[in-house]
């Protein structure tokens, strides 16, 4: 006698909102961006928020993270137009330079923004 496997049905992902908007405290507060608010993708922005340039070195370092993680949360931000990067030479070796845009520089104050209005919400609460 075979014992059969059952399939497991693989059960759909949730789809995660890419903006949640709500009111605090009798005020609407900005929209909360989610691409910004995942950990290492807000630590790349906040680091380049208080640096001319980094590179993918630097912030490899700094946030303690892997080559392959730093690479794809560096990517979704750069498709956002969050941030630039600049790929060059240095003595034939390859460097990557990273910069927040204007519109990298105004995501990051609405965060900024919404998650100030979540804290004095919060302590008023």
């Amino acid at each position: 006698m075979v014992a059969r496997r059952a399939r497991k049905a693989a059960a759909p992902r949730p789809a995660e909102p890419e903006v949640q908007t709500g009111r605090v405290a009798g005020g609407d507060t900005s929209s909360l961006d989610r691409l910004i608010h995942e950990r290492l993708r807000l630590g790349i922005i906040s680091a380049l928020a208080v640096n001319d340039s980094l590179t993918f070195k630097e912030l490899k370092t700094l946030l303690d993270t892997s080559d392959g993680n730093l690479s794809v949360h560096a990517r979704k931000l750069e498709e956002a137009g969050y941030l630039d990067c600049i790929k060059s030479f240095e003595r034939r070796v390859p460097r990557t330079d990273f910069r927040l845009t204007a519109k990298g520089k105004k995501a990051l104050e609405r965060y900024l923004e919404h998650m100030d209005a979540l804290i004095k919400a919060t302590r008023r609460g």
